[in-house]
């Protein structure tokens, strides 16, 4: 398990490029590897398959992770606009 449990952290460091950018703290990681291991765990460990997993499954999500998954768009909307 702990190497899954790695790749779940690869995953979250890595997905700026996937999803959201964000830097992946140990925090955001402890917040969405359980969501990752009981709804998307089929898709481990294609970083964008999990990414896309979690977007589509944003309403069963723990809140802690749903935080995670929004927490950077308002600031990519943000500079759209400007």
């Amino acid at each position: 398990m702990a190497s899954v449990g790695a790749l779940i952290a690869a995953f979250l460091c890595a997905s700026a490029e996937a999803s959201f950018a964000h830097s992946g703290t140990a925090d955001e990681q402890q917040a969405c590897t359980p969501d990752v291991f009981r709804l998307c765990s089929a898709q481990i460990p294609s970083e964008t398959r999990i990414v896309a997993c979690l977007n589509k499954n944003m309403a069963k999500l723990s809140p802690a992770c749903r935080d995670v998954m929004k927490g950077d768009k308002p600031k990519a909307n943000a500079r759209k606009k400007h």
